[in-house]
């Protein structure tokens, strides 16, 4: 949390609106630096202003202007029908910021070889970006490369961390693909329709053209 808390607040600072919805982990308040009038916190369980279904959200369509989802997808039952919902309650133009565990680094590892995978937060099932791209773009999102953080590996004791300290920058420099956990921006698109509309005004009639007329012609004519 130290790498993505910061990391979302610089994205939802200079975001507007009317409405601001972050789904879970309701201990850190991921949407206080927003200036967005009506901040709410939904989730399944605990400290929320929303005690709700993330299947179901109980929000109108086309009526929240930013959504923040930290660590839902991999732990969910039902990413993809989460995700649907996110579209529909987000406006054209919302954005969407998501943070997750990268299958592809050390933490990804860990989990594939740890004997506790019933334990948080090796028992989710990680999203890889490229996989979570396609997903988003499905759903008509237009997404950004994002954001990978926290190279060094999973480590339960703090002065390992701070041994390991050191292969942050150089991760992030080297295979900055590899980071323990990711974080996604995307941005709802909405197609535009242009509506062809029948002719319904009376056609204009072409003027007459005026042609030349010889001599002869025109004595003919007067006659």
């Amino acid at each position: 949390m130290s790498w993505e808390q910061p990391k979302i607040e610089s994205l939802v600072v200079d975001v507007f609106g009317y409405n601001a919805l972050q789904l879970g982990l309701p201990q850190y308040d991921l949407l206080a630096e927003n200036r967005i009038p009506l901040r709410q916190i939904a989730g399944e369980s605990g400290q929320v202003d929303v005690l709700c279904d993330l299947r179901e959200l109980p929000f109108a369509a086309n009526s929240i202007d930013l959504v923040v989802m930290p660590h839902i997808l991999e732990f969910h039952r039902d990413p993809h029908q989460v995700l649907r919902e996110v579209e529909r309650i987000l406006i054209p133009d919302g954005q969407l910021i998501v943070t997750g565990f990268n299958p592809l680094s050390l933490w990804g590892l860990r989990r594939r070889l740890s004997n506790s995978r019933d334990k948080f937060p090796m028992h989710g099932s990680y999203i890889s970006t490229l996989r979570l791209k396609d997903w988003l773009q499905l759903l008509s999102f237009e997404v950004d490369r994002g954001n990978f953080g926290c190279y060094a590996p999973p480590c339960d004791q703090e002065h390992w961390l701070m041994r390991w300290h050191f292969i942050e920058a150089a991760g992030n420099r080297w295979w900055s693909f590899a980071g323990g956990v990711y974080l996604l921006r995307a941005v709802k698109r909405v197609r535009g329709m242009r509506l062809i509309m029948p002719p319904w005004g009376p056609k204009k009639v072409p003027g007459k053209v005026l042609t030349a007329l010889t001599q002869k012609e025109f004595e003919r004519r007067v006659q």
